[in-house]
């Protein structure tokens, strides 16, 4: 997944927000039977909030620029575009291209749809998922929410952002409730972009206060007996879906708002700046490191391996990991190291591309500020 800085502020912690979504998808994605929490879709959502938080920001202070300076809005429009492009389409396509390149199950026969970011369309049209690409989906999501957001953002008068929120949420939710009581399959309301904006429209909620409220509103919600709240309610969630069949309502329906709400919280905390271990945690060299190379890792670990995709033996990492079995299988045959083999190559691998594609084009953003 993506992130924003925007040259008015900087959020040191959310770097380690990022790396715990990240983590969170990692996890459930290579723990595949092993694990029966919603950790993916939970980091997912953290990473919707996220983008809702940090895109609405960068577009409601390119908004006030604009008009304190009576310069127009299509400025800002452009300059966002530009600077999002420079951030997202480098390694997207690249890796687009490498999979083609070597012909990777499934890529060649729906590479259109990964071209025009629409995986989650194919996804829900057809109620499959397409192999090591399958996360793309999310990806695409946040590409089509780039596409008519900041139009509303600095084109609706400042006075509607409360209602435009709040009517993201309820649409978002809305929309799952009658795709469910129209019996539609699970994917519809999981991969498509409306049903996913509760958590940008909490994110957008989070943008307003800290802009416009953050010495009143937003300085009230900035406790932790509200995030332990908020985390009581997702526990509570996750024994409801326990007692309901696999992709139910309590799955369908409500597993994205109670995530997208316990990530506001934890969001909103770090925001503001947490203290004593949680500060350690968010703010130590690497988990800021990891946060750093978030999107990268997001892009490549199926790649790398993922359990119902890559898990054969002439995979290249599969390969890997079997000769190092052969030195130590005492050691090697455990699952952890298995895992440690994945995170190992899976953060190798974002790095390079960290620093040999993803931090030399994002210097491009400099000759577009806002």
């Amino acid at each position: 997944m993506t992130q924003s800085k925007n040259q008015h502020d900087y959020f040191g912690q959310l770097d380690g927000i990022r790396a715990i979504a990240v983590g969170l998808v990692l996890i459930d994605h290579w723990l595949a039977e092993r694990n029966t929490l919603p950790l993916g879709s939970l980091g997912v959502a953290m990473f919707f909030v996220l983008s809702g938080f940090l895109i609405i920001r960068i577009l409601i202070l390119g908004k006030e620029k604009d008009d304190a300076i009576n310069r127009s809005h299509w400025f800002t429009i452009k300059q966002f575009i530009v600077r999002r492009t420079i951030r997202i389409f480098p390694i997207y396509y690249l890796a687009l291209l490498l999979l083609f390149v070597f012909d990777v199950p499934n890529i060649r026969a729906t590479i259109g749809w990964s071209l025009l970011y629409s995986t989650n369309f194919y996804i829900a049209i057809y109620h499959k998922w397409i192999g090591v690409i399958d996360h793309l989906w999310s990806l695409a999501v946040e590409e089509q929410f780039y596409l008519f957001f900041p139009y509303l953002i600095l084109f609706l008068p400042k006075k509607y952002f409360t209602k435009l929120f709040v009517g993201m949420i309820a649409l978002s939710l809305g929309l799952r409730l009658l795709l469910f009581f129209l019996h539609a399959d699970w994917t519809a309301q999981y991969v498509l972009m409306p049903t996913c904006l509760d958590s940008f429209g909490l994110g957008g909620v989070m943008a307003y206060l800290y802009t416009y409220k953050r010495n009143t509103l937003f300085e009230q919600l900035n406790k932790n007996s509200y995030l332990f709240l908020s985390l009581a309610l997702y526990i509570g969630y996750i024994i409801a879906l326990k007692m309901d069949v696999h992709h139910g309502f309590t799955y369908v329906v409500l597993d994205r708002l109670i995530g997208s709400i316990l990530s506001f919280f934890l969001i909103l905390r770090a925001v503001s700046g947490f203290g004593g271990i949680m500060k350690f945690c968010l703010e130590n060299p690497i988990t800021t490191y990891i946060g750093r190379i978030s999107y990268g890792l997001y892009l490549y670990h199926n790649f790398v391996f993922n359990f119902y995709h890559t898990n054969f033996p002439t995979y290249p990492t599969v390969r890997i990991l079997h000769k190092l079995q052969q030195f130590a299988p005492t050691i090697t045959h455990r699952f952890a190291f298995e895992l440690l083999v994945y995170a190992t190559l899976t953060v190798l691998v974002a790095t390079l591309s960290w620093f040999l594609v993803e931090k030399p084009v994002n210097n491009l953003k400099k000759y577009f500020n806002y």
